[in-house]
């Protein structure tokens, strides 16, 4: 007896088939440095945890305190009773943070790009977007509105590819919006954001960044902004607390009057109950400690610079990647998860990127590097690419 939702399973198996299809080891306790997973500590280096600040004892503290001195829950969405003193707050220090006039917190970055993009250009407006660009943002985009001919894509980080989609449709939209990633997600490189916006300005563009791999990262962590030194230059810089900043929650930062339009008019920022007290608390002390412990920063960095040298000195092709997020090729998805399952063999945790998230053939293992690992990790983690590498067939 067939049922309507036969089609579901039938695409299902077709991924398992393909070898499409996610079925991720579970951890048991902390998403930290070295994690535990069937009963055994591994090395990760599949988080976006870049500082290890998720474990840190002043944000755990923090996470705590706020529960009870405000509760577990927030009480509602935030212009109906769930805005509270600390959502004012963190966004208060993010603001600061981020040298901006004002900033808004999201429940996720996901919930930040899906929400306020299609607020950002109507029927008649133009998007140009990075040919990379999250899914986040491709979905915002498409939620948009904007007619299908005026959403463009220009090619990977090519200025003179935006420029001629600048050209065209500023001469034809009342309104256009440029949108990149600050740092690319999956291949770990970087938006020439100098060049960005001195083209959106020159046209008379919109600028959105989001900078959810750049914050913690970049220019001591202030991010891609201060890393190119021109934080005034965006419009709207989009952000994620679930990256170094190891808790959960999205961003916006921007002048005054943006952050205020924002707040009433995206609706998945609007129609969602608030973050917990706990998280926002959290996302506060991270900031905190970012800013008074400047050891966290450079620990990723010299990690990051150790692993990528050693790891290409091995045979991997590590693509054009220049920052934390290294990934290591490995052609096609079967190669990627052999590797993913030779390296938890050695006590590494390092989950294959398959296809759709990247394409069919450029299938790898995206290291996330960490500030908690020393060189002994390293080391091991090494190791076992060497080991599974040349099982996969790829070194």
């Amino acid at each position: 007896m067939t049922t309507p939702t036969d089609w579901m399973k039938k695409e299902y198996n077709d991924l398992v088939k393909n070898g499409f299809d996610w079925k991720p080891p579970v951890i048991t306790g902390a998403s930290s440095a070295r994690c535990i997973i069937n009963g055994t500590e591994k090395i990760m280096l599949c988080a976006n945890n870049y500082l290890n600040l998720s474990t840190h004892p002043k944000v755990k503290q923090a996470s705590k305190n706020a529960v009870d001195t405000h509760g577990a829950g927030s009480g509602s969405v935030r212009p109906i009773a769930g805005n509270m003193d600390i959502h004012n707050q963190l966004e208060e220090t993010i603001a600061r943070f981020k040298n901006r006039e004002a900033a808004l917190y999201y429940q996720t970055g996901f919930a930040v790009n899906s929400g306020l993009i299609p607020q950002l250009a109507g029927k008649e407006d133009a998007i140009i977007s990075d040919q990379l660009n999250h899914g986040s943002i491709i979905d915002g985009v498409r939620l948009s509105g904007v007619k299908k001919e005026n959403r463009t894509i220009y090619p990977h980080n090519d200025m003179g590819g935006l420029e001629d989609q600048l050209r065209t449709m500023t001469k034809k939209c009342e309104k256009t919006l440029v949108i990149s990633d600050g740092v690319f997600s999956m291949d770990g490189d970087i938006a020439p954001l100098d060049e960005i916006t001195k083209l959106a300005r020159e046209y008379g563009a919109m600028t959105y960044i989001d900078d959810c791999h750049g914050e913690g990262v970049l220019a001591g962590g202030r991010g891609i902004g201060s890393h190119f030194g021109v934080e005034d230059e965006v419009d709207m810089e989009s952000g994620s607390f679930s990256k170094a900043f190891g808790v959960v929650g999205g961003l916006v930062a921007g002048e005054k009057h943006m952050v205020d339009y924002a707040f009433n008019k995206s609706r998945t920022m609007l129609l969602s109950g608030s973050a917990p007290p706990a998280t926002i608390a959290a996302c506060m002390a991270s900031i905190e400690v970012l800013e008074s412990e400047p050891q966290h920063v450079e620990s990723l960095w010299s990690n990051t610079n150790y692993f990528r040298k050693e790891i290409q000195a091995l045979g991997f092709d590590t693509g054009v990647s220049e920052t934390p997020i290294i990934p290591v090729m490995c052609g096609e998805s079967h190669r990627a998860k052999t590797l993913s399952a030779e390296l938890l063999d050695h006590n590494v945790f390092a989950l294959p990127i398959v296809f759709p998230m990247v394409a069919r053939d450029k299938c790898r293992i995206r290291v996330m590097m960490s500030a908690g690992l020393n060189k002994e990790d390293l080391d091991i983690a090494l190791n076992g690419f060497e080991k599974g590498g040349k099982s996969a067939g790829i070194i």
